[in-house]
């Protein structure tokens, strides 16, 4: 049964299964792959080992253990979204320093949110929709096609405008310059990865890894407030968790804005505000290390020299 297959069956009985049901498959599928140790939890495990040096073994292992259910938890929760109330939505969020961003959307201008690979994106998406404002972001293009189109369609039904990331990177931005200029749009980006080889380095955790542009890029084209934000998970207890009909919930925190500063050259800009938001996204992934759903290659001395070459040839001949 492939990935796609997968998929399409959750997406059809995970809102009509019960809360516990969903979470304890999600957690027994969880616990199993970690038992198998394969490639994408020994991948995980070692970037987990840069967020957390001093960690022994068995407390790496155990913070893995974390990672996979955290991002098992994620699925079960998008294949129930489509059933998902507005006050359900509403009772899972929390948002903490969002001000700047409400303040922003209310003069008229788009905001940019500089987001990783934490705790549920879709979710937070799903509620910045409603709270505050229109939210355009940018989705990696998936194979098959199918599932790429159900990710979509799961987007969309909150009211979230995905732009495909496919052909040229260079048509995709300026896409999102338009919009970032002419509308009053909320644009998260996730960043905390590299899809194109033409990413930004950045010193995480000690080590240089590659992030992508997109968010200091757009900030300083179009002048838009630069925002870092983690999502994260946190239990939930009383009124709260029976409006949710599920002790999970997740925290959607914004980080203070990233100025882009007059005192640096343009060609330097990109880098250095880059720099300035992966260094507060740092702070965040190290406190909330199990949400960090990064079970692909991010760090430079990880990366593979020949699958870089290809993509940029590849890159290049599309733009």
């Amino acid at each position: 049964m492939n990935a796609a297959t997968l998929f399409t069956l959750g997406w059809r009985w995970g809102g009509r299964l019960p809360d516990w049901l969903r979470r304890t498959l999600a957690s027994g599928a969880a616990d199993a792959t970690w038992l198998r140790h394969g490639a994408g939890v020994r991948r995980l495990e070692k970037n987990l080992a840069r967020v957390r040096p001093d960690a022994t073994r068995r407390q790496l292992r155990a913070l893995s253990r974390r990672g996979m259910r955290s991002y098992l938890r994620y699925f079960a929760e998008i294949f129930a979204m489509p059933a998902f109330s507005e006050a359900q939505i509403d009772a899972r969020v929390r948002a903490v320093g969002h001000e700047l961003v409400l303040s922003e959307i209310a003069a008229g201008r788009s905001v940019v949110l500089a987001l990783g690979h934490l705790g549920n994106w879709d979710l937070a998406g799903a509620w910045a929709h409603r709270h505050l404002g229109p939210v355009t972001t940018v989705a990696e293009r998936l194979e098959p096609e199918r599932l790429f189109e159900a990710f979509t369609r799961l987007r969309s039904g909150f009211g979230i405008e995905a732009i495909p990331l496919s052909g040229s990177g260079a048509d995709v931005f300026r896409r999102l310059v338009r919009v970032a200029r002419t509308d009053t749009r909320v644009i998260p980006l996730l960043a905390d990865r590299d899809l194109t080889a033409t990413g930004v380095e950045v010193d995480f955790f000690g080590e240089r890894a590659r992030v992508a542009a997109g968010p200091a890029a757009l900030a300083v084209t179009t002048g838009r407030v630069l925002v870092p934000v983690v999502v994260y998970y946190e239990r939930l207890t009383g009124v709260r968790r029976r409006a949710a009909r599920t002790p999970w919930g997740v925290v959607l925190d914004f980080a203070e804005q990233v100025v882009v500063p007059t005192d640096v050259p343009r060609a330097d800009l990109v880098p250095h505000v880059t720099q300035a938001w992966i260094t507060r996204f740092e702070v965040q992934v190290r406190a909330h290390a199990e949400d960090w759903h990064m079970l692909q290659r991010v760090f430079v001395s990880d990366l593979d020299p020949a699958r870089d070459a290809a993509i940029r040839s590849a890159d290049g001949a599309a733009t």
